[in-house]
């Protein structure tokens, strides 16, 4: 019998592994929205085969000993238990579903990493984000929805993007000082994740504009955080927030894993009390361009090294534990995920149907605790605002909610 091929985890992977925490679970949330019902054998059997079609999501972690150097991922010829579940109908079933995605991460234990749960016509994938992220399996559920509906889900060409260049030299504030955090609301005693799911206008960007709906999504979340701090009394500091920027092509060769890597994006109090939009909105542009567009590992150098085999995984996961909690007053403040539109159209044939609504949710944990994560289908911005109940509740969620879609209004031009 031929043994199981193993790789290294990658850094992201290892990273997030050595930090687990059991009271915060670290997931993604995807959840699709059809126009009709999915027939449970054909959705199984299309799931299945799709991931057969991306043989890098067939993967548990190997056991090894408590002196191993690496955590190693064992790819499997199959599941090793159902992947697509079907839930009871019910008024309550999607809010179950979603309570489950934030917290019941899919053991590594188990190929794959995730699980796939129906509610009537809509789908919530749950993934474990020690293994993998959205984006890649996205692309995953795309391939099971050509299975399905026999019909072409092959991604959009991405759009081009006009407007004026970035300056040579952006404007790009630098401060030592520790970020501003999100301030307390009225935390929820339970432990875990809050999520609040909304649906929002797209903005109006006028043609030719010198910055993108990223870079209003990326002002609007600043503008949030800095409008919450002082209605809670903090006073203004440097805000940072962690973009993730995702190069991989979105064809059937998509790699398969955490292929994101992370820039953080400053901005000063004085750009955000009383701020003039227009040079705001450049500025961003300005900055967030120039960061994507420099080379850097996905975590940056340290990771690299603390990942590196020169210690038992026990004892490199107890020291980047302690400097995860060393370094937690200069974590970012939030963390904007913006998927952007949906590349694939997720059409699962004539009697489900092509997706009119897909969300995604990235994990909240501490020190941050607050994430924010955009997607647009259909010409409407797919908003989820995910916390750390440790530090809000649900009436804070909604009024971070009004407060992003203010924001996010005063950054439109005038038609």
């Amino acid at each position: 019998m031929t043994a199981p091929v193993r790789v290294p985890f990658p850094v992201v992977d290892e990273v997030s592994r050595h930090c687990l925490r059991e009271e915060e679970p670290e997931t993604v949330h995807i959840e699709v929205h059809l126009p009709g019902p999915l027939d449970p054998a054909r959705l199984r059997t299309s799931f299945v085969k799709a991931l057969h079609r991306h043989p890098r999501i067939l993967m548990r972690e190997a056991r090894g000993p408590w002196w191993r150097r690496r955590y190693e991922w064992e790819l499997t010829g199959g599941p090793d238990a159902e992947v697509v579940t079907f839930a009871p109908a019910g008024p309550d079933a999607l809010r179950d579903a979603r309570n489950r995605a934030l917290a019941q991460a899919p053991p590594l234990s188990v190929s794959p990493p995730v699980r796939l749960e129906v509610v009537g016509s809509v789908l919530v994938l749950t993934i474990n984000h020690t293994a993998l992220d959205g984006p890649a399996c996205l692309r995953v559920l795309a391939t099971a929805a050509e299975l399905y509906g026999g019909r072409d889900n092959s991604p959009a060409a991405p759009p081009t993007r006009a407007g004026a260049a970035p300056r040579e030299t952006p404007d790009i504030p630098v401060s030592w000082a520790p970020p501003a955090r999100v301030a307390p609301g009225t935390p929820d005693p339970s432990p875990g994740n809050g999520m609040l799911v909304t649906e929002l206008p797209l903005p109006h960007r006028p043609k030719g504009a010198p910055y993108t709906v990223n870079d209003q999504l990326m002002v609007s979340t600043a503008l949030t955080i800095a409008h919450w701090n002082r209605e809670h009394g903090s006073r203004p500091r440097p805000l940072r927030i962690t973009m993730p920027v995702d190069d991989r092509p979105r064809d059937a060769g998509m790699p398969i894993g955490n292929g994101t890597r992370l820039v953080e994006v400053p901005f000063t109090p004085g750009e955000l009390d009383r701020p003039d939009l227009p040079v705001l909105l450049r500025r961003t542009a300005e900055r967030t361009r120039a960061l994507k567009s420099l080379p850097r590992p996905q975590l940056g150098h340290g990771a690299a090294l603390l990942t590196a085999p020169w210690a038992p995984v026990a004892a490199r996961a107890a020291l980047t534990r302690t400097l995860r909690r060393a370094a937690a007053p200069w974590t970012s403040t939030t963390l904007l995920s913006n998927i952007g539109r949906i590349p694939y159209p997720l059409d699962f044939g004539e009697e489900a149907g092509r997706a009119r609504a897909v969300w995604f949710s990235a994990p909240a944990r501490m020190p941050r605790g607050l994430t924010v994560t955009t997607a647009s289908t259909a010409g409407r911005l797919h908003l989820v605002l995910r916390w750390s109940r440790a530090l809000l509740g649900d009436g804070d969620g909604a009024r971070l909610r009004d407060l992003f879609a203010h924001h996010l209004h005063t950054t439109e031009a005038p038609r």
